[in-house]
């Protein structure tokens, strides 16, 4: 492959690893969840837990799905961006598409999440969901990516982390003492129940102050962006991304003994350390899809990456297992304790229909 080509505006490695994020959300935890009610054995049990978020300390293979979500959409910014800025659109359109995007993303949370289509105000939630995160997260970074030179970006990176694990650490909860990261006795869950009062989630989950987090990640995806948008041989590009993605989980780890590794309230190690994994896997995405060009296995991932916001909503509003259900029902008799995972995999074949009808017919909700 002439490594001088010119990259396309649109990068499939990155299309792909969403899908393969979305996948993870849409269909595989409840996936080996059910195969382990149905096998239950030590490995089936094994691979069920990493699809279930620790209880507080440590790190799973599902605490990346998150985190990949906000990493991918930052990889886009520099595409996205860069594309509008060069096209001379005015600051005041670009400002409106930002905000236009981040109250949608903050409704989209709210249908999926934040309880809103209960039409109950005592089961609503301000801030709940992984959509709102991202809101968080790709505004921030697009102001920052807009405003600041390549250096101060990287600044910005490293003040989020800091301020945020000072925040942490140092200020004092009433009632408690001094902030520690433990459940219900950090600072950060304080201003949750602080500021929403009775519309916080009341869970053991941060969102307010986690905002110094969720932009980091999101910065990082910025990072890995600007890395594949810019002139570099490709196979430099991959090296490059390897290489980050060993260094974040590194740090992360190193970070992790004073200040540990926590994804329920984002601490600053893990962003590190999750951010680390995000490169390791668009490394390996990259190298395979746009350096060795193999790309026919990629089509359903595409497919999923391409509407992944549809995805993602549908999958949390409608059962589609319970769709499944209604036209598999016959197999139970058959199928035993595995049905669970019988219709889990009939519902995602629903959804994915539904999406690769939408990809054939060009359609493509964007948000």
């Amino acid at each position: 492959m002439n490594e001088n080509v010119a990259k396309p505006n649109r990068i499939l490695s990155i299309d792909v690893l969403r899908g393969f994020d979305m996948l993870l959300i849409i269909f595989a935890d409840r996936f080996f969840i059910g195969l382990n009610q149905g096998a239950g054995t030590p490995f089936t049990e094994f691979l069920a837990e990493q699809f279930d978020h620790p209880e507080w300390f440590g790190s799973t293979f599902y605490d990346i799905i998150m985190p990949l979500f906000l990493f991918v959409v930052g990889a886009v910014i520099p595409f996205s961006l860069s594309k509008r800025m060069q096209a001379s659109t005015s600051m005041t359109s670009i400002y409106r598409k930002l905000i236009k995007r981040f109250i949608i993303l903050f409704i989209l949370g709210w249908i999926v999440q934040g309880n809103l289509l209960a039409l109950d105000a005592g089961q609503f939630h301000i801030f709940s969901n992984t959509l709102q995160a991202i809101a968080v997260g790709y505004f921030f970074s697009c102001i920052a990516y807009i405003h600041l030179k390549r250096k101060w970006l990287y600044f910005t990176f490293a003040a989020c982390l800091i301020i945020y694990a000072l925040l942490l650490t140092i200020p004092h909860v009433p009632d408690v003492g001094k902030s520690v990261l433990l459940p219900n006795r950090n600072f950060a869950l304080y201003v949750d129940h602080l500021v929403f009062g009775k519309f916080d989630d009341g869970l053991q989950y941060t969102w307010l102050l986690t905002g110094f987090g969720f932009t980091a990640t999101t910065l990082s995806g910025v990072f890995a962006g600007e890395l594949i948008k810019s002139n570099l041989p490709r196979k430099k590009i991959t090296s490059y991304l390897f290489v980050a993605g060993l260094l974040g989980i590194a740090l992360g780890l190193i970070w992790g003994i004073w200040h540990p590794i926590i994804k329920k309230i984002w601490t600053s190690s893990f962003v590190l350390a999750s951010s680390g994994v995000c490169y390791l896997l668009l490394a390996f995405f990259y190298w395979i899809i746009d350096v060795q060009g193999k790309t026919k296995w990629s089509f359903p991932l595409k497919v999923i990456g391409m509407n992944a916001i549809t995805a993602y909503v549908l999958s949390h509003v409608i059962n589609f297992a319970k769709i499944a259900d209604f036209l598999l029902f016959g197999l139970e008799q058959y199928t035993g304790a595995y049905y669970g995972m019988i219709t889990t995999t009939g519902g995602f074949g629903i959804l994915y229909l539904l999406l690769w009808y939408m990809y054939k017919n060009n359609t493509f909700i964007k948000v």
